[in-house]
């Protein structure tokens, strides 16, 4: 794939529809997380099965986006998780936290990654949500530090049993 920054501008980005290709976003989480694998670090996106990437996004809002027909970025969008959720912020009404966020290693760097999330940002407001978080592992500060520049804080850390790593809750206001 050409890495030319222009081609960031014919990107369109959509909600994921029923005749997208599951495989095709599986091997597109796999590829955009390997360096964070190369680092030891076990993320869900970096081994999971299509049936787990199907699951993950059916517990949300899907978006994607489409190059030439091809999808090379996909985030999803979850609801506030309720009482139930083992995160207390995510459990805290009106946040909305998002996951499984990738964008092909060939076209990171050129403000794709930011403009997704401009999008779960408004969706985040046009549902009622004041708050919108995510989580990261701790060891990964490059992503930290993204996230803070964009206006994401720290609010907690959490320890899934599915990682090997503590992770980071970020989160940022969306009240104005």
């Amino acid at each position: 794939m050409a890495t030319d920054s222009s081609l960031i501008d014919q990107v369109v980005l959509r909600s994921l529809r029923d005749d997208d290709s599951i495989p095709e976003i599986t091997r597109l989480l796999h590829a955009a997380y390997a360096p964070l694998a190369a680092m030891g670090l076990r993320y869900t996106a970096t081994h999971q099965n299509d049936e787990v990437t199907l699951s993950r996004l059916q517990r949300g809002i899907p978006f994607v986006g489409e190059l030439d027909g091809q999808i090379i970025a996909t985030v999803t969008l979850y609801p506030a998780a309720g009482p139930n959720s083992s995160c207390a912020w995510y459990s805290e009404p009106g946040v909305f936290c998002f996951g499984q966020f990738a964008v092909h290693p060939d076209l990171q760097r050129f403000g794709l990654g930011g403009q997704m999330i401009g999008i779960l940002e408004k969706e985040t407001i046009a549902r009622s949500g004041r708050e919108l978080a995510l989580d990261t592992a701790e060891p990964a500060h490059h992503l930290r530090q993204w996230y803070e520049k964009l206006g994401y804080r720290f609010i907690q850390y959490a320890d899934w049993s599915s990682t090997n790593y503590r992770s980071v809750i970020l989160s940022k206001s969306l009240v104005p």
